[in-house]
């Protein structure tokens, strides 16, 4: 009987991604005959075939791969080295820096809008890559992640490795972060799904159609840019495509941040 309220929830949230993927295996008038029936009739994959043929889609997600992979690799590593300063150095102003950085934490996003817009055009960086990838390469949270780890560490380890001739550096990528794995794969779901999924930064960093990453394609494709009809199918596969890498790599660092924990457990 516990587990029963368990099952509804679930289901309530599950039941929007399963009438996403029975609607994108639909035709146009089976989806919009039936839009709630989880049984495509026929079954087809014209709505995927159409997504690369008619719409932007190949160019969005290498967009977006270049995106994700470039961000992701720059939170992780830019990340950790300022949790590791901001944790373990001692340095005048270090109090104020991770004040500054729980403010940042505290701003909501929309209110940068201009100002960013206004920074990128200023250094004639608007309608570019790099309008994509420098502003959110690092962020605060994983900064506020990375420290609180770091601080859990113990100290001893770090000065045995110094004893044998490491210095900071060598400590912290020798050390300290082979030890910080767990830390390492939530920061990367984490970067990897934001900056996947980024949709603001995306507005008022490009305006050219070529250099539109996946979550700006999709806006532009809901918004009517497929011109007449609802074309549920296809809005719906482009949706699909774009929800699989995401769900791909959190399946995965999700068996290793389990697997770590546990083995950590234990040696507790």
């Amino acid at each position: 009987m516990r587990r029963i309220p368990l099952i509804v929830f679930s289901a309530v949230f599950v039941f929007p991604f399963v009438l996403q993927i029975a609607n994108a295996f639909k035709t146009d008038p089976d989806a919009a005959a039936r839009p709630l029936s989880l049984l495509p009739h026929p079954v087809t994959l014209s709505a995927f075939e159409r997504v690369f043929a008619g719409t932007g889609m190949p160019i969005w997600l290498g967009n977006s791969l270049l995106v994700t992979v470039v961000v992701t690799v720059g939170r992780v590593l830019l990340d950790s080295m300022a949790g590791y300063a901001l944790a373990r150095l001692r340095f005048r102003g270090r109090g104020g820096v991770f004040a500054a950085v729980i403010a940042v934490m505290a701003v909501p996003g929309v209110v940068l809008f201009i100002p960013k817009f206004l920074v990128l055009n200023t250094l004639g960086m608007y309608d570019s890559y790099l309008a994509l990838i420098l502003p959110i390469v690092a962020d605060a949270a994983g900064v506020f992640v990375m420290k609180q780890f770091f601080e859990s560490v113990p100290r001893s380890v770090e000065e045995a490795a110094r004893i044998d001739g490491a210095g900071t550096f060598r400590v912290f990528w020798s050390v300290v972060l082979p030890m910080s794995r767990p830390a390492l794969i939530t920061l990367t779901i984490l970067s990897f799904q934001s900056s996947w999924n980024e949709f603001p930064h995306t507005l008022v960093a490009v305006q050219d159609p070529a250099l539109f990453t996946l979550p700006r394609g999709l806006a532009d494709l809901v918004s009517g840019s497929l011109g007449g009809g609802t074309q549920f199918p296809l809005k719906l596969a482009a949706a699909l495509l774009a929800t699989i890498p995401v769900a791909v790599i959190f399946i995965v660092f999700q068996r290793s941040f389990i697997r770590d924990a546990n083995e950590g457990a234990e040696k507790n």
